[in-house]
């Protein structure tokens, strides 16, 4: 019965007795920034724990962050298995950051049709816009790091340098024959074959036919990455600078104020991790200077038409030195610049005017008015009737019943009292 039994489960689950190899996968798709650090390198610690034969990164990106980059290529040469990256689908791009880690794997391969190059630092993005200098050394230091990675994993050290100095760009038939790529598959299954066989330090891949798992991103990673976009910290700038001013025009609201220091922070945060442009920041900061100084001393507009070109400008300026993909769109620029004046013109203006209006309630609007004397008014006593209501009133001198009288100030239930001012 034993013997049958085991024949059984042999027939019916080979892989529960002899074991199936394991092929393990992720996709980044976007730009490489630190939500796709994490998951890569949390992709090859779980690969090695669930001892698969390799890791294929499924790679189609615009560039990235060097920080980033950094990190991704450091998890990639001391991943516990061999990581195979694969430039697809067809029209995928593996540019600037992406060339960096296509050629940090121990397996380089594309799809036809993608193409991989471009890797000059400046698509990578910094925090701020460099001097000739700075640029000079950033490029030097970009072209030292590619050798190296290219050198390591045994590739086209010159090509790989000139992705970087001249911002080269090939096919992926150009890349296998220029020895930039090992691999140009179709798609997966003709990827799997083609490593089957092939020995990584030491060890033989036993891909073909072995089973893909897929390892997601965990919904922290997914939110960040979904969030981590120009167009979201150019939001939370708004609204921190909304929530900010909302409450110094109308103090005690508070709501508005824990909103726009909640949001402030984020923007800070996300600052240090996106390449902004400080000449940007610093116009959009002029921008509110020149909206509040309107309000406070009107210039029939002149100071609110120059805030409106300055908000434009800082926020046309404030990634324009990054690649493409970290650029704001005319289409959150232009609603924003108009929100914002019309905030500034309609809300703050309104609000803060309104706090150097006389008092309209309370008994210091009874200061100043004028009225009969109900009673004689010396300086121990007398009588008024203002406002609905009568009053006791002293008068440091004698007023007759009758007679005008105004109002000097107003001491507790006791108002003191004047003749009128000529």
């Amino acid at each position: 019965m034993k013997a049958l039994a085991r024949l059984a489960a042999v027939l019916l689950f080979p892989t529960v007795l002899f074991g199936a190899e394991k092929i393990t996968t992720i996709k980044v798709d976007g730009p490489i920034g630190p939500a796709t650090a994490n998951y890569i390198g949390r992709a090859t610690r779980e690969s090695g724990k669930q001892g698969a034969q390799c890791l294929v990164i499924q790679l189609d990106t615009p560039g990235g962050l060097l920080d980033s980059t950094k990190s991704i290529v450091q998890d990639l040469l001391a991943s516990p298995v061999p990581t195979v990256v694969y430039v697809s689908p067809s029209g995928a791009t593996a540019a600037s950051a992406g060339c960096f880690i296509t050629l940090a794997a121990d397996v380089a391969a594309m799809a036809p049709t993608t193409t991989i190059g471009a890797a000059h630092p400046v698509e990578l993005g910094s925090t701020s816009q460099p001097d000739e200098t700075m640029k000079t050394k950033l490029e030097s230091y970009s072209m030292s790091y590619i050798e190296s990675i290219a050198a390591r994993r045994k590739r086209n050290v010159e090509w790989a340098r000139s992705s970087v100095k001249e911002s080269a760009s090939i096919t992926a038939d150009q890349a296998l024959e220029k020895k930039v790529v090992e691999i140009v598959a179709k798609d997966m299954n003709d990827l799997l074959t083609q490593l089957n066989g092939r020995e990584i330090n030491g060890h033989k891949l036993q891909t073909s036919g072995a089973t893909v798992v897929e390892i997601g991103m965990t919904p922290s990673e997914r939110i960040f990455q979904r969030l981590w976009r120009p167009e979201v910290m150019f939001l939370l700038m708004l609204i921190a600078i909304y929530g900010l001013i909302g409450e110094v025009s109308n103090p005690g609201v508070i709501l508005p104020g824990v909103l726009g220091a909640v949001a402030l922070i984020l923007a800070l945060y996300m600052s240090a991790i996106l390449p902004v442009n400080a000449a940007g920041v610093a116009f959009i900061g002029l921008a509110v200077v020149l909206f509040l100084i309107d309000v406070y001393a009107p210039t029939h507009g002149v100071l609110t038409g120059g805030g409106i070109v300055a908000f434009l400008l800082g926020s046309l300026l404030l990634f324009d030195h990054a690649g493409p993909y970290f650029r704001l769109s005319l289409g959150y620029i232009l609603p924003a610049t108009i929100v914002t004046a019309l905030f500034f013109i309609f809300v703050v203006g309104q609000g803060l005017r309104a706090q150097r209006l006389p008092i309209q309630v309370g008994t210091e609007t009874m200061i100043g008015q004028t009225v009969p004397a109900l009673t004689r008014i010396d300086e121990g006593s007398g009588k008024v009737f203002i406002e609905g209501e009568y009053w006791n009133a002293v008068s440091d001198q004698p007023i007759d019943a009758g007679a005008l009288v105004e109002v000097a100030a107003v001491q507790g239930l006791t108002l003191r009292v004047k003749p009128p001012s000529v």
